[in-house]
């Protein structure tokens, strides 16, 4: 039996009376600001989702609404997408403990808190098991704190070198983070800890997802930290979900739907009272959003305006994830706004002038912009700095950078090279850039 109808009937609803439930529940997220339009319920589309094999994909407005009412994640309900949009399959969502046959913990450290700095390694820690005598799983403030630091550790990796290598261990820390949130014992304050910290790992994985070039799975894991954010009410992760779903809705070429997340990240980041650093960054994504489908004057009405919020300066409520947008990260961003409506000799320029600022802290990033830097180039007619562009992104590859996208756009450089291939040195580029991302 699919869990929606085995909830259902535990709560003793038939479903007409489930139908009402969730259209006055509907009403409230949209009171709340939670959800842009309350979606319809019917009992024909509730009796699709409970017995139809598969059953049918909700609208996302739909999937936040019975997320929220049974408080956990539509995938928890027995609801997959079947594919994404290339028809690539997607995959399950990260499984919760309910879903784990093992006991919990399966080895930890005799006399030392699990998952602390002080804890042997395990092939040195006599066995044991972290529950008390009367069978609880108490769960340590400092496990989370230890997690979170991770998480933290992870996104500074990201910014070094590229995610393609860290989404394996994300999913771990958040299948274990979810572990301890159905399994273990703790107050409400530690609670709401765990919460925060499913939610951060769950936007992080969808973005490390999303730079690996695992385009099906980055969507689901956001649409699940969007899930998350709206029934806790955490609007600032709500915000940091719906700037990297903007981005990645460019790159799919999706430039009104990025426009739409971006617009939405923004009433979200003013509920929290966000500082500049984020309406900056939510006004580049929508910039760039406007820039792919070509919106010429709401690309510059945008782009002015996240200039004129990061121009306020930084604050000290800056969350990390947005304190990667210095000058020359906003300054790249513009550059590829421009690349986007084709002002390629404007794009040159603004991407020559943010590669001169990048720092070593940010390789990826200087990585992305000197392929995007060689990409303006030689649409520009100017294959030598393309060619200077592209060699110094490929030393970046070799350095151990490891960013699908970074592969993406080399490429976008090598197929725009192919008809300067009688240029001096463009034939050797051309075997190197074959030589890493083919």
């Amino acid at each position: 039996m699919r869990e929606l109808k085995r909830l259902r009937r535990r709560a003793n609803l038939t479903q007409e009376e489930m139908v009402e439930e969730l259209t006055t529940f509907a009403q409230r997220l949209y009171a709340e600001g939670s959800i842009s339009k309350p979606p319809t319920f019917t009992v024909r589309n509730l009796r699709k989702l409970e017995n139809d094999e598969p059953p049918p994909w909700p609208h996302p407005a739909t999937r936040t609404v019975l997320a929220a009412y049974w408080k956990c994640p539509v995938g928890d309900l027995g609801l997959r997408p079947a594919a994404d949009e290339d028809g690539s399959a997607v995959l399950a969502p990260v499984p919760l403990a309910s879903q784990v046959t093992a006991p919990v913990p399966l080895m930890v450290t005799a006399g030392a808190s699990p998952l602390t700095d002080g804890a042997l390694p395990p092939w040195l820690a006599e066995t044991t098991t972290a529950i008390n005598r009367s069978g609880e799983w108490r769960i340590a403030p400092e496990e989370v704190e230890l997690l979170s630091d991770a998480a933290d550790d992870h996104y500074a990796i990201d910014q070094q070198f590229g995610a393609d290598r860290l989404w394996r261990p994300t999913r771990a820390h958040l299948l274990w983070t979810h572990h301890m949130i159905d399994r273990g014992i703790y107050d409400e304050t530690l609670g709401q800890r765990l919460l925060s910290l499913a939610g951060k790992l769950t936007t992080s994985l969808g973005w490390f997802c999303y730079d690996a070039g695992l385009q099906a799975q980055a969507r689901q894991y956001f649409s699940e930290a969007l899930n998350a954010a709206n029934y806790t009410g955490d609007d600032i992760l709500a915000s940091r979900t719906l700037s990297n779903m903007a981005r990645q809705a460019v790159d799919l070429q999706k430039g009104r739907e990025a426009v739409r997340f971006a617009k939405l990240g923004q009433m979200h980041a003013e509920l929290w009272g966000a500082p500049s650093r984020v309406h900056a960054l939510l006004a580049i994504r929508e910039a760039q959003g406007h820039a792919k489908v070509g919106n010429v004057s709401d690309t510059e009405l945008a782009i002015k305006r996240a200039w004129q919020k990061w121009e306020e300066g930084g604050h000290e409520r800056d969350p990390d994830w947005a304190l990667f947008l210095n000058l020359a990260e906003l300054t790249c961003l513009e550059g590829m706004c421009r690349l986007d409506l084709a002002q390629t000799g404007r794009a040159q320029a603004l991407l020559a002038e943010s590669e001169a600022h990048q720092d070593v802290a940010h390789a990826r990033n200087r990585g992305m912009c000197l392929v995007r830097l060689s990409v303006a180039a030689v649409a520009n007619g100017d294959v030598d700095h393309s060619m200077s562009a592209a060699r110094d992104a490929l030393r970046l590859v070799e350095s151990g950078m490891s960013s699908t996208r970074t592969a993406a756009q080399l490429k976008v450089v090598h197929d725009g090279m192919i008809p300067h291939h009688r240029a001096r040195g463009v034939g050797d580029l051309l075997e190197q850039i074959r030589a890493h991302v083919a």
